[in-house]
């Protein structure tokens, strides 16, 4: 064996190609994605912001909103520019090494969310269902170790899965069929057997996308009897709105996630994998702030005390 040879190819800058096939959607694109980009760094740094300064927020719902944001802030952002980069001009490389580093940041970020939307529903399980015990049970130590095990995941996942599909031998292939370096893809182009890194990805895939699911959904099921049994339609209304957020983003974000992850990498859509991969790395990280606080009173009061719009309402 050539050693020598073998690190050479291993070190190769890749092409991602992206949608360079369609060069009149990549303006599109780029315009599209800039604006979503600017809207993701403005509403999860006020959520960062706002739970950090406004005491009406030192709660552990929104101590896990911050985190939340955190996570959704760094995963964009691990993506988004390179993306820009490549679409507004020709080049359409990304190195070796960056490469590596944006599939460990990648999946770092993601897997640590997986974790930590099933954090954020037994925070609110706890809220509904035992509510005279919640300031007991949510006591800032357990949150923190519940963010910790979170982050503990996310790095373990990362660092079992990158090396594996990073040392896959490629044949000397450079183009990635994606806009980023994600793991589906870069198995699909190996040129060897790939059925035990499949393996792996599909038992980690299970334990960190299934199993949080499903903690998820007992802990709704839970919640929903409880709510069932509120006899006032506000206090119903109330605990409906509290939740409904939080689900629309378990959905947005576990629905794609899943498509894109418990598939075989031989039916790996090139078309579908792009712009479901677009919507959870683009959209979703946007989105999330805007549905935790269109119908949360608490933080668009601390919104308006930051602006000093609720204190000229006062005056007023």
């Amino acid at each position: 064996m050539n050693v020598g040879k073998n690190n050479n190819s291993y070190l190769q800058a890749f092409v991602l190609v992206g949608f360079s096939d369609r060069p009149q959607l990549e303006i599109i694109l780029f315009v599209f994605i800039l604006l979503f980009y600017i809207l993701a760094l403005v509403d999860n740094s006020a959520i960062i912001l706002l739970s950090i300064m406004d005491a009406r927020l030192h709660t552990p719902m929104y101590f896990f909103l911050g985190k939340l944001s955190f996570l959704d802030l760094c995963f964009t952002t691990s993506i988004v520019p390179q993306l820009l980069w490549n679409l507004w001009g020709p080049e359409k490389t990304i190195t070796y090494h960056g490469c590596v580093a944006q599939l460990y940041i990648y999946m770092v970020l993601g897997s640590t969310e997986c974790v930590l939307l099933a954090v954020m529903s037994y925070d609110r399980y706890v809220a509904i269902c035992r509510p005279l015990h919640y300031t007991v049970v949510m006591h800032p130590r357990l949150c923190l170790q519940l963010v910790t095990v979170a982050w503990c995941c996310g790095f373990l996942n990362s660092f079992v899965m990158c090396p594996q599909t990073m040392q896959l031998s490629r044949c000397g292939r450079r183009r990635v069929d994606h806009f980023l370096c994600e793991m589906p893809a870069l198995i699909a182009m190996s040129c060897e057997d790939t059925m035990l890194v499949e393996a792996f990805a599909f038992v980690l895939g299970v334990a960190l996308l299934l199993v949080p699911l499903s903690l998820i959904l007992i802990s709704y099921g839970m919640i929903s009897a409880a709510v069932l049994r509120i006899k006032s339609a506000a206090g119903r209304k109330k605990a409906f709105n509290t939740c409904s957020s939080h689900l629309t983003v378990v959905s947005l974000f576990y629905g794609t996630i899943i498509y894109m992850y418990l598939q075989p990498a031989n039916s790996y859509s090139r078309d579908q994998g792009k712009f479901l991969t677009l919507f959870y790395t683009v959209v979703t990280p946007s989105v999330n702030p805007l549905l935790y606080t269109l119908r949360n009173k608490n933080v668009k009061g601390a919104m308006k005390k930051l602006l000093g719009w609720e204190k000229e309402a006062r005056e007023a």
